[in-house]
């Protein structure tokens, strides 16, 4: 493969972030708080248009993951900073809480070993509780449910504002971000990497993979060798109409197996229900797709726990691909001598973890640096700024609330043409829908775009690389 000969940007950057996930943007809003000079490449369209975009919005605590494991430090510490930074960066929170719900006998037996796992965790303020007092909490349970652990501290999050947030911060303070643009490969000479991508090539000190459900074919490409194979696991979700929330208080979660969490039932910060994920192991790496005997099962599941959802109506359906590994641990580490930190494994507690890995990622490097004898020229910024992300969560002021709302577009999600238009420009502005759903709601509701599409169409014209028009087709 010949080398690119044009450049992306004339900049050499201390460090180069391959991947837009959620992970990659706190990793970018860290080190760009540290003072480093930061890029982050993404070959999608939008950031979060990997394995990021379909997750479950839950805040998790750390009660169940394994015990002194990086996995179980990276949650604490991710939970911890999400809970100290959210009110400067105007990310929602909505604590609701959690019960793990035995429904058989032998489900009970389990209880114990779990609560005493929380308790080693350092999640002192979870217990044991009876169906009684499940039932007292959660009324609409089925009948069968025989006993729970409450966890108090679990909460629910938007799933996307809390990467735009990062990343916006990031780009505030000098980082800089191109998006569709892929690696295909790299050299390390005379102390820095040439990065070869679909747009060009870029140049930097250091370089961090996270690349989620690519990034152990990125390590093969560019390193030549990978300490480990993604094996993709897709979930599959079914959204209930907006009626359906109030059935149900807090996130359910069921007695997790060594493979899974299991399927949870859990309310949305947009005011849904929600029931999944499965876990279903595959080879494609892009394959999102649900097929209708697994959702019909989903959905006879979270009747069976919740009856009154029977006559509940379905507002969407979706999956999304987690990047598992042969490991249960997350793949992270500093490949001695090359300059490179592999992000790897990072499943469904990334967007828990973020923060933390992010923190661990850089200590990675500073480490690697003074082993080889590298002196940082970056120091922490005193006083950085912050990105004015949209406020989507139902228990925020949504734009509509405001007296000078103007045109109301998307009337199921109630999305203002201002949103739509704040989404549409800035340095993340959306080039798709999809991205234009994930900054503003829109489309999201019971008509899935029925009735607001020939609408939005009018305000997106000539603004996404692909047309409204083709992406609702598809």
């Amino acid at each position: 493969m010949t080398e690119q000969t044009q450049t992306l940007s004339n900049e050499l950057f201390d460090v180069v972030i391959i991947g837009a996930g959620i992970v990659g943007c706190a990793i970018a809003r860290r080190f760009t708080l540290e003072g480093a000079k930061v890029a982050i490449l993404e070959k999608g369209t939008e950031i979060l248009d990997g394995a990021s975009k379909a997750n479950s919005a839950i805040l998790h605590t750390a009660f169940d993951a394994p015990p002194d494991s990086l996995e179980h430090s990276c949650i604490r510490e991710g939970y911890h900073e999400y809970l100290k930074i959210r009110h400067d960066l105007g990310l929602p929170l909505d604590e609701i809480g959690a019960y793990v719900v035995a429904w058989s006998d032998e489900e009970v037996a389990k209880l114990d070993s779990i609560l005493a796992k929380a308790h080693k965790n350092d999640v002192t303020d979870t217990k044991i509780i009876t169906a009684d007092e499940l039932r007292r909490n959660e009324p609409n349970l089925a009948e069968h449910a025989k006993a729970a652990i409450s966890i108090p501290g679990e909460s629910i999050i938007d799933p996307w504002s809390a990467a735009y947030a990062y990343l916006g911060q990031a780009l505030e303070n000098g980082a800089e971000v191109f998006r569709s643009c892929a690696v295909t490969t790299g050299k390390y000479r005379q102390n820095h990497w040439k990065l070869d991508t679909s747009r060009g090539f870029i140049k930097a000190r250091h370089v961090i993979n996270s690349a989620g459900l690519y990034g152990d074919l990125l390590d093969q490409a560019v390193l030549g060798t990978s300490d480990f194979k993604i094996t993709p696991r897709k979930g599959q979700f079914v959204v209930y109409d907006k009626a359906a929330a109030k059935l149900l208080k807090a996130v359910i979660l069921p007695v997790p197996s060594s493979r899974t969490k299991g399927v949870v039932l859990f309310r949305t910060v947009f005011g849904n229900l929600v029931v999944g994920p499965t876990a279903e192991d595959q080879e494609s790496r892009s394959d999102a797709s649900t097929d209708k005997k697994t959702l019909q099962m989903l959905m006879a599941s979270a009747t069976e726990k919740i009856p009154a959802l029977q006559t509940m109506p379905v507002t969407a359906i979706y999956a999304g691909l987690r990047p598992a590994t042969e490991f249960s641990e997350y793949q992270i580490r500093a490949h001695k001598g090359q300059h490179w930190i592999t992000v790897g494994g990072i499943r469904s507690t990334g967007l828990s973890a973020a923060l933390g890995i992010a923190n661990y990622v850089f200590k990675l490097y500073k480490a690697s640096c003074v082993e080889e004898g590298i002196i940082l020229d970056h120091s922490p910024i005193s006083e950085p700024k912050v990105a004015d992300i949209a406020v989507l969560a139902e228990s925020s002021e949504r734009d509509w609330q405001k007296h000078d709302h103007g045109e109301i577009v998307c009337h199921c999600e109630l999305v203002t043409r201002r949103e739509i238009e704040k989404a549409l420009t800035g340095p993340l502005a959306a080039r798709s829908l999809q991205g234009l759903k994930r900054q503003s709601r829109v489309t999201m509701g019971r008509c899935q775009g029925f009735f607001c599409a020939g609408r939005l169409g009018e305000i997106v014209q000539d603004r996404f690389e692909v047309p409204l028009s083709e992406e609702i087709k598809t």
